[in-house]
């Protein structure tokens, strides 16, 4: 990412009818809050985001400049999550080739994952999708640089969010195709997807040549990858709903402000959720997580706890707060799929994180509380968006932090 100014079918209705077709579109038509007692069952990661032997983690910590033996170990590791664990998602890879600044005519591999998890009754073109993004690769210089908010940590969060949706997801769409409402209106057709995109960054300087070669090409091939006709959305770029960009996140104390006035609303239904789990103290990152009282405080039995004021992430989920939307001022993976027409909700703090771009942006300088915290408030977010109340973890049976993870990789050293 960077700091610049980027440049920023239905025939032969009736007026009524179609208008009531399109308010099937509307954004907060399809979005249903979670319960308190679902939010406080939503699994944990345990120790998955362990710097040093953490399942989800620990193997994306090390560098992984796009066509290195890094790059592919890290792929690699995306690939056997996904078919050991979560065998119900579809694995695409998308491949281009380019020249860099750095690298004169030789031309370097860039390999885009795509991981979706769609309705069992609906064709592609039918499927709109959430889709949740973060890259995967890491900077050429300094040597040796992990980037761990940029954005390994990002990677494993959404790692997170897929095991924490996945059995919900299957739940809902058996119950609605026993009670045969499966694919009774667009709604119904809503699919999940990540997009772990290779080549974000600039292999010498952040130029609109240099930088986001993964996204440039996927949103240029999926511009032209054509639905068969009569299909709901006419191209795989139609069927993205959101575009959820995560990058920079996992330093402590961040602020992510609204970017884009027109996916605002989006950005309120985050922030509720993230204001109800603090309500509920289930952030590791708030001053009123029961981690934090002392011992002595956990102990007394005096009436009135003192409660102290919380942080927010996600600060403009005001309504009537007045927000400043400069998203024009910062490109990142979003840029080749909003220049598309795409709606984007960009998880980037300002200011960014002081080990940006710097060697220290390594596992050390995580703060694991606010790693922990992003990955659970984006999975709050989803599960709402996907209207998983009712079908997500009951009390007793989510992933609670025992230490043990539920995911145990095989050996592989090759895709």
């Amino acid at each position: 990412m960077s700091l610049l100014r980027a440049r920023s079918v239905l025939h032969f209705l009736p007026i009524l009818l179609l208008l009531s077709a399109l308010s099937l579109f509307s954004p907060t038509s399809a979005y249903t809050k979670l319960s308190d007692e679902t939010l406080r069952n939503l699994p944990n990661a345990g120790q998955d985001f362990d710097i040093h032997k953490g399942k989800l983690l620990a193997p994306i910590l090390r560098p992984r400049v796009p066509g290195t033996p890094g790059s592919t170990a890290v792929l690699n590791h995306f690939v056997d999550f996904f078919r050991t664990s979560l065998p119900n998602w579809h694995l695409e890879f998308q491949n281009s080739t380019s020249r860099t600044p750095a690298t004169g005519n030789a031309q370097i591999p860039f390999v885009n994952l795509i991981v979706t998890r769609d309705p069992p009754w609906a064709s592609s073109g039918d499927v709109g999708r959430l889709t949740l993004v973060a890259h995967y690769d890491s900077k050429r210089e300094p040597a040796g640089f992990i980037g761990a908010t940029d954005s390994a940590a990002p990677c494993a969060m959404l790692m997170h969010m897929a095991r924490s949706i996945d059995d919900a997801l299957t739940r809902k769409w058996a119950a609605m195709e026993a009670d045969g409402t499966a694919g009774m209106g667009l709604e119904a057709d809503q699919g999940v997807q990540i997009l772990f995109l290779d080549g974000e960054e600039a292999f010498v300087t952040w130029t609109a040549s240099d930088s986001l070669y993964g996204a440039r090409s996927l949103a240029s091939t999926w511009e032209s990858s054509m639905h068969p006709a009569l299909s709901t959305y006419h191209n795989k770029l139609s069927s993205i709903s959101l575009f959820v960009l995560l990058d920079l996140l996992g330093a402590k104390n961040p602020t992510v402000p609204s970017h884009y006035k027109i996916t605002h609303w989006a950005y309120v239904h985050m922030s509720e959720a993230e204001s109800r789990l603090r309500e509920l103290r289930l952030l590791k990152s708030s001053p009123n997580h029961p981690s934090k009282r002392s011992l002595s405080t956990r102990n007394s039995k005096a009436r009135h706890e003192v409660v102290r004021s919380e942080p927010h992430f996600l600060p403009d989920g005001d309504h009537n707060k007045q927000t400043n939307f400069n998203g024009e001022r910062i490109a990142d993976d979003h840029v080749p799929f909003l220049q598309r027409g795409v709606d984007v909700l960009h998880l980037i703090p300002i200011p960014f994180p002081l080990v940006w771009h710097l060697k220290e942006d390594d596992g050390e300088h995580l703060d694991l509380d606010t790693v922990e915290d992003w990955a659970k408030i984006v999975t709050a977010f989803v599960a709402e968006w996907m209207e998983l109340e009712g079908f997500m973890p009951e009390s007793g049976s989510a992933n609670k932090d025992t230490g043990k993870s539920i995911f145990q990789p095989r050996s592989k050293t090759e895709l």
